[in-house]
């Protein structure tokens, strides 16, 4: 999943645009709880001043991605086009999102396939159950923290030694909730036990009453592509059923998904 090919640039290198980064930055700003702002707004989640923002947006505008009403300044749908290129080109698509279905039919529950982005999680197929569990809303896109989300752990956990310490001793370990982990070293234990056992537990750290368990999910080469997860509620279903009942469904999952990597 992280091939030398893949290998970024450095900031200051003559090649980085850093203007093209600034403007996807600009769009970045836009989210669920900012879904429409004024320049000013823009520019301080931005971190930019007013004039770049003005340009930026006035440009985003030009090209139809930001749409502008009389102050106030909001995403198009052609934002979507982006992420859809995206998905377009992520292998077997439908053919994971037919097997989280089918987990969700068997199980009651949401099912997820995610991938590592940063320190983030990036949900890319998803097969919702009809009761709600999180305060957000999950869809396609939706990124939320790895380090208190079980995909996240299973990612995480099987990573490179050398990359995996950089991240621990890197990330911001908040509490989320009473449960939520933030010692560095109780942290490192968990997603060790989690590359022994090759599968994730997260009770109620990110979100109370959330019960999640995720597997990785490999090509047949044994190359990491991402985690799939089945999210519950803790006081409906115990940690012994999650066990017993889930995580066989959960393994087979993610072994008919592997078999469309080759």
């Amino acid at each position: 999943m992280h091939k030398e090919q893949d290998k970024k640039i450095p900031f200051d290198s003559p090649d980085f645009v850093a203007s093209l980064a600034a403007g996807l930055n600009v769009l970045l700003t836009f989210d669920e709880s900012h879904s429409s702002m004024t320049l000013s707004e823009v520019a301080e989640r931005a971190n930019i001043d007013r004039a770049k923002a003005r340009r930026y947006l006035l440009t985003l505008h030009a090209l139809g991605y930001v749409h502008k009403d009389k102050r106030q300044f909001s995403l198009t749908p052609k934002t979507l086009s982006i992420g859809a290129s995206y998905l377009g080109g992520v292998h077997h698509h439908d053919i994971i999102q037919f097997y989280l279905e089918r987990v969700t039919e068997q199980t009651g529950e949401s099912c997820s396939f995610a991938v590592l982005d940063g320190d983030d999680v990036v949900y890319i197929a998803r097969s919702a159950a009809k009761h709600r569990l999180l305060s957000i809303s999950i869809s396609v896109g939706t990124r939320l923290t790895a380090a208190y989300t079980s995909m996240g752990r299973a990612i995480l956990a099987n990573l490179p030694n050398e990359q995996l310490e950089s991240y621990v001793d890197s990330v911001e370990l908040v509490s989320h909730t009473p449960h939520s982990i933030t010692d560095r070293n109780q942290f490192l234990q968990v997603l060790q036990q989690a590359a022994e056992k090759q599968y994730a537990v997260v009770d109620q750290e990110l979100d109370t009453g959330l019960l999640s368990l995720a597997l990785p999910v490999y090509k047949a080469n044994k190359e990491l592509i991402g985690a799939i997860n089945i999210s519950t509620n803790a006081s409906r279903i115990s940690h012994d059923a999650l066990m017993e009942q889930f995580l066989p469904i959960l393994r087979d999952c993610a072994a008919q998904i592997q078999t469309y990597y080759v």
